[in-house]
């Protein structure tokens, strides 16, 4: 095994695992209703899809999408494992996560659950690296207040 091997290995170990921070710290700020943060975790021209016709183009529209979740949630529980990372560059990768995730509503209305995956498209900018597409896929719900999901593509 050649030294530059080696050393594109580790690099990649590194990467992988500065991605997986990522995915959790995403976890993290939107448990703690923490909007300016999360919204910091993405890229200015990112994506994100929650559901068919639910989402946003682009940091600021997401930004607006975070406005009142400490009002609609009394408390929420993200947790994220199984965490896949594959690059597609040194500056771009995909990763792939499972999810379940709790939801305590500040309206009177059973808790939601949602078990699921994300899938996501990265990039590392000025040595960071930020969402550029994140995408919510469904196995199941119950009491969830987004009616339509993106379906896991089971077979």
């Amino acid at each position: 095994m050649s030294t530059e091997a080696t050393a594109s290995g580790v690099d990649q170990l590194l990467a992988a695992e500065e991605i997986r921070r990522l995915i959790y710290d995403y976890a993290f700020h939107l448990d703690m209703n923490h909007p300016e943060e999360l919204a910091d975790l993405f890229v200015d021209d990112c994506e994100v899809v929650y559901g068919p016709g639910f989402g946003a183009e682009g940091k600021d529209a997401y930004l607006k999408t975070l406005d009142g979740i400490g009002d609609f949630f009394a408390a929420t529980s993200h947790h994220v494992s199984n965490v896949v990372v594959d690059f597609d560059g040194d500056d771009s990768a995909t990763a792939r996560s499972v999810l379940y995730a709790w939801h305590r509503y500040n309206r009177k209305r059973p808790d939601g659950h949602v078990w699921g995956q994300y899938h996501d498209e990265l990039v590392r900018v000025d040595g960071r690296w930020r969402f550029k597409r994140r995408e919510l896929r469904a196995a199941g719900t119950t009491d969830f207040h987004v009616k339509s999901m993106i379906s896991l593509g089971r077979a």
